[in-house]
């Protein structure tokens, strides 16, 4: 398999690693969750055949070191400013013309941000499960689960705030969390290192703002036919994940799309969900959308 090419952008605050892979249109994958570039490895190939498929390291995490010392206190991450990163990467690799985006969890919270600031760099975003609790009708319990599970990992670590998390999105009474995989595809492995050393800056300083910021709607239903709100099939029993792209879609008036998996379906199957990715890119966007 041909190595993805890598590059350095320095952005205000941050030097952002990123990767691309292919030729064509650019689609930037925005990863999510404690996750890097690598989130996407399993699933690059494919959609390299028909895009310059571009990932990246967000700022804080893995090899896009933020600037000054690595022990200075960081105040908590800011949607705008992660929106604006990406926003730099598409000047910087595709300045000419516009690209389509892929953003999960987190991420999905940066793409529709992105996509809000900057509709006409853009020709679709796919936002799978963002986890905008402020579109719930009720969004309290889960604020009071992610903010319990930033306590947690203040107090006693991030393993076990990874588990508090776990419990708290059993998707029902007596149930537990999808399962993750047990055997990481190759090219997974590396990252999965990183991504424990990154749980401190997601649980720590992503979890809850990004999960409480409130999307312009105003700004989106202008752009709504470039915007595929979507959630993995696994997991419609977890309503901060799956409920939150449900609404979006019933706010916008479009369609909640469906991706095979749950809400690591880009892990748990990438060529299934490369596949479904791609032959959302080809649909024509609708113009009936209010």
């Amino acid at each position: 398999m041909t190595p993805p090419r890598t590059g350095t952008l320095a952005v205000p605050g941050a030097t952002l690693h990123y990767e691309t892979l292919g030729s064509g249109p650019v689609l930037l994958l925005i990863p999510g969750g404690a996750a890097d570039a690598g989130l996407y490895a399993g699933m690059a190939p494919e959609l390299a055949t028909r895009h310059t498929v571009v990932s990246y390291d967000p700022r804080g995490l893995s090899r896009s070191p933020l600037d000054g010392p690595a022990d200075t206190p960081r105040a908590d991450e800011k949607v705008s400013v992660w929106s604006d990163d990406a926003h730099r990467l598409l000047e910087l690799l595709s300045p000419d013309e516009e690209a389509v985006v892929l953003g999960c969890s987190s991420g999905a919270v940066v793409a529709v941000e992105l996509l809000a600031r900057h509709p006409e760099r853009l020709r679709r975003v796919v936002a799978h499960e963002p986890p905008l609790l402020e579109l719930l009708e009720d969004p309290a319990p889960h604020r009071a689960l992610f903010a319990e599970v930033r306590e947690t990992l203040r107090t006693e670590g991030a393993d076990a705030a990874m588990t508090r998390l776990g419990e708290g999105l059993a998707d029902g009474p007596g149930r537990q969390a999808p399962a993750q995989p047990t055997e990481l595809p190759p090219e997974i492995r590396e990252m999965a290192v990183r991504m424990h050393t990154n749980l401190p800056v997601f649980l720590g300083r992503v979890l809850c703002p990004f999960s409480s910021a409130v999307p312009d709607l105003a700004a989106l239903r202008s752009v709504a036919h470039k915007l595929v709100p979507a959630a993995g099939r696994d997991s419609r029993r977890q309503l901060p994940l799956y409920g939150p792209a449900a609404r979006l879609a019933e706010l916008l008036g479009s369609e909640l799309v469906e991706f095979p998996g749950g809400h690591l379906g880009a892990v748990e199957s990438p060529k299934e969900f490369a596949d479904r990715l791609l032959t959302v890119l080809d649909r024509p966007a609708r113009t009936d959308l209010p």
